[in-house]
C-alpha cells in the first residue's frame, strides 16, 4: 500500500512552505549582512578621510619647517658673505657686493616659494583623497539606508508564496486533495 496521495501532496506543500520560510530568513540575513558591511566600509572611509587630512596638515607643517631651516641656512650664508666682503674692505652697499647679497636674498625667496608651493600641492593631494573617502562614505551610507532586511524577507516570502499557491492549485486540480478514496 503506499502513502495516500493526499498525504503526499500535503507533505510536498509543507516542504515548499518550509523552503519559503527558509528563503525569507536567508533574504533577511543577506540584506542585513549587506547593510552592515556597507556601514562598516563607510566607517573605514571616514577613518581614511581623517588620516588623509592629518597627512595634509603634516605636509604643510613639514613645508613650513623646511622653509624655516632653509631661511636659517640662507641667513648663515649671507652672514659669511658679508663677513668675507667686509674683511676684504669691500663696501657692502654698492656694486657687486650689494648684488651678491641681493642675489642671496632672491635665491632664498625663490627656494622658500618652491618649498611652500610643493607643500601646498602635497596637502591638496591629501585633501582630495580625503574628499574622495568622504564621498565614498556618503554613497555607502546612502546605499545602506536603502536596504531593508524586512522588505527583502517579505519579497522573498511573496515570491515563494506565489509558487506555493501555484503548486497547491495544480495539485488541487489534479485531485490530490479530494476526499474520494484512491482506486487501486
Amino acid at each position: 500500500m503506499g502513502i495516500p496521495s493526499t498525504q503526499l501532496a500535503q507533505a510536498a506543500l509543507t516542504w515548499q512552505a518550509g523552503g519559503a520560510a527558509s528563503s525569507a530568513i536567508g533574504g533577511y540575513f543577506s540584506a542585513a549582512s549587506q547593510k552592515a558591511a556597507l556601514q562598516g566600509q563607510a566607517a573605514i572611509d571616514d577613518t581614511n578621510a581623517r588620516i588623509s587630512e592629518l597627512a595634509a596638515q603634516s605636509a604643510i607643517t613639514q613645508g613650513q619647517q623646511q622653509v624655516a631651516a632653509m631661511t636659517l641656512r640662507a641667513g648663515q650664508l649671507k652672514s659669511k658673505q658679508r663677513a668675507a666682503l667686509a674683511a676684504n674692505g669691500v663696501d657692502l652697499g654698492e656694486g657687486s657686493a650689494a648684488e651678491t647679497l641681493a642675489s642671496t636674498d632672491t635665491l632664498k625667496e625663490i627656494d622658500a616659494n618652491t618649498v611652500t608651493a610643493n607643500a601646498v600641492r602635497n596637502a591638496w593631494g591629501y585633501r582630495t583623497q580625503a574628499t574622495n573617502f568622504e564621498n565614498d562614505a556618503i554613497m555607502k551610507r546612502t546605499s545602506a539606508r536603502g536596504i531593508n532586511p524586512l522588505l527583502a524577507a517579505g519579497t522573498s516570502l511573496l515570491g515563494s508564496g506565489a509558487t506555493l499557491a501555484k503548486s497547491w492549485y495544480l495539485m488541487n486540480n489534479a485531485g490530490a486533495f479530494s476526499s474520494e478514496p484512491e482506486k487501486g
